[in-house]
């Protein structure tokens, strides 16, 4: 390939990646491969897009909840939300609905996870939104081909588990089973390979725990949740999976005892951990914040029932710095279940 065509096809947007592999045979190996990806990354030109689980809304639904939260006694729609992913560019400040997971015409499975790793985006496990029924679905996007692909099963049906993603690999631990026993096993999903191997289990079990992969290093941590006999009495601890000798560690007093992890953890500049939840009280309820280099995405309400609320903090101003409130179209305004950060 010529250098200047590289050069234009290492700047092109990343969505336009889908048409940019009907140009060529070479081009689309090349995008195919990954090694375009690589490529960007190289060259600094990658992008970071966030993607969350969202409830859908329509102008008319988001008029109408809007107009039902003004109401004496807080009244709320009484409908059973569809979620989808919806993806954000902070770059171009531009919001995409993906289309729909094949097989769930209804939404998304109600309390999947996502984890996002070789400029992938990976949506794992939840209940089917009909019969409420958890599922051990995996299923993949791939943004430059712009669709959905279906892979290996999770090993086990489990429910409110850490997730983490590294360098192609996909790490779920924890979480409840069917019966809602506390979780101690760990898989770990390799995703060139579509194929699952069990990992070292935690200490103890941890339901609604939070996964973490801190940044420069090679460490899973698995923080806060309970046990089965202590069901909503949440750690204040972590356990840590050092992914190079498969050994785990844990740390006591990493969190805050008798708060829920899940959606809201962050790492402090001093390495320590802290809770989004607490930079603004527009957002202390259903807190959800992802991270995307430049920095971070907070969702969530005021009060249980409230309106959603998006803030941005800046990476250089961390937990204590100055946060914006974004203005999002209305389609996009509809409650944050879980997100991610997807390098492309």
């Amino acid at each position: 390939m010529p250098d200047i065509a590289l050069k234009c096809l290492i700047r092109l947007p990343y969505n336009s990646h889908h048409v940019a592999r009907r140009v060529s045979k070479t081009w689309r190996d090349l995008i195919d491969s990954g090694g375009l990806h690589r490529l960007r990354k190289q060259n600094g030109k990658s992008r970071r897009v966030v993607c969350l689980v969202q409830a859908l809304t329509t102008l008319d639904t988001a008029v109408a909840d809007s107009t039902a939260q003004v109401r004496p006694g807080g009244f709320q729609p009484n409908r059973q939300a569809a979620y989808g992913v919806s993806v954000f560019d902070p770059v171009s400040n531009h919001w995409e609905l993906l289309d729909p997971i094949p097989g769930y015409p209804h939404g998304l499975p109600l309390f999947c996870q996502l984890a996002g790793t070789e400029a992938k985006l990976v949506v794992l496990g939840g209940w089917d939104p009909v019969s409420w029924d958890p599922v051990r679905d995996v299923w993949v996007y791939d943004f430059k081909r712009k669709s959905w692909r279906r892979c290996a099963d999770m090993p086990c049906v489990r429910s409110f588990f850490a997730v983490g993603a590294l360098n192609g690999h996909v790490f779920v631990a924890g979480g409840h089973d069917e019966r809602k026993n506390a979780l101690r096993t760990v898989s770990l999903y390799d995703m060139g390979r579509d194929e699952w191997a069990v990992a070292a289990e935690m200490e103890e079990g941890r339901d609604e725990c939070e996964g973490v992969v801190m940044k420069g290093s090679d460490e899973l941590w698995v923080v806060g949740g309970y046990v089965t006999d202590e069901q909503g009495m949440f750690r204040g601890s972590a356990e840590v999976l050092h992914l190079g000798t498969g050994e785990w560690r844990s740390v006591d007093g990493a969190w805050l005892k008798g708060r829920c992890s899940r959606g809201c953890v962050g790492v402090g500049k001093d390495g320590k951990l802290f809770t989004w939840a607490d930079v603004d009280p527009s957002v202390r309820v259903g807190t959800c914040a992802v991270g995307f280099g430049d920095g971070t995405i907070l969702t969530g309400s005021a009060r249980p029932g409230g309106a959603q609320r998006f803030l941005w903090v800046g990476a250089k101003e961390g937990e204590n710095g100055k946060v914006e409130v974004m203005d999002v179209p209305i389609e996009f305004s509809g409650f944050v279940q879980s997100g991610c950060c997807v390098e492309l």
